[in-house]
């Protein structure tokens, strides 16, 4: 029993690893080569896992040579066109200038059903407002609409904008994040402080806390405690 629980974490800590060297992206987003390697890699570390009497590293070496190849691939793919087209293809155009490519949609095997469906997924149901719509590699649909039905921006109507970056987070679950408030010049004990001004006196009820570009400091209090 102990050495089947050390076996499975051995191999639970060793497939994390390999998920995080080979990148964050959702599963939805995978190239094929990356989802047949995580495929491959959920099918090996469950081998170890089930048979004792199968060697552990039987598992591993398979995991480690799989994550190898990944990086690999994504290394030359990253440098390479040529590569990159082959390994990950390229976009596919299914409306141009308005009009439905039926031959894209053809060699794609995608139905005008599909289609329509991921229209109305990013919100144009009218198939005559769309200018392009573009599948990326990753199965995505871009759907770029024609200049008159696009939502109207500060910049079309000559209004000047204010900066706004992403607020910085300060607290989260009661944990002060001094990295982050030392990297807009500010202390724990400013935190402290401001907190203090809205009746907050210890931080770790603060469930949220974070710092607008405008100074603006947020903050919500946990609702439960443990």
């Amino acid at each position: 029993m102990i050495l089947n629980l050390i076996r499975t974490l051995v191999v639970f800590l060793l497939v994390v690893v390999a998920l995080r060297l080979m990148g964050k992206r959702q599963i939805g987003k995978l190239q094929p080569y990356e989802l047949v390697i995580i495929i491959l890699i959920a099918d090996l570390a469950s081998i170890p896992m089930d048979d004792i009497s199968i060697p552990l590293l039987s598992g591993v070496i398979p995991i480690l040579t799989l994550v190898f190849i990944e990086v690999t691939i994504s290394y030359f793919a990253l440098k390479s066109e040529r590569v990159r087209g082959l390994i990950c293809s390229t976009p596919s155009i299914l409306i141009k200038n308005g009009k439905i490519v039926e031959e894209e949609l053809t060699r794609l095997r995608y139905n005008i059903n599909d289609l329509l469906e991921q229209l109305r997924v990013k919100n144009v149901p009218n198939i005559a407002d769309v200018e392009f719509a573009i599948m990326e590699t990753s199965g995505e649909i871009t759907v770029i609409p024609k200049s008159q039905k696009r939502p109207i921006c500060p910049a079309d109507l000559n209004i000047p904008t204010k900066y706004e970056g992403i607020p910085v987070t300060l607290i989260i679950d009661g944990y002060v994040f001094e990295q982050n408030l030392s990297k807009i010049n500010l202390s724990k004990e400013w935190l402290k402080n401001e907190l203090s001004k809205f009746g907050v006196q210890d931080m770790k009820q603060v469930l949220l806390a974070s710092l607008d570009t405008e100074g603006n400091l947020f903050y919500q209090l946990k609702t439960q405690t443990v």
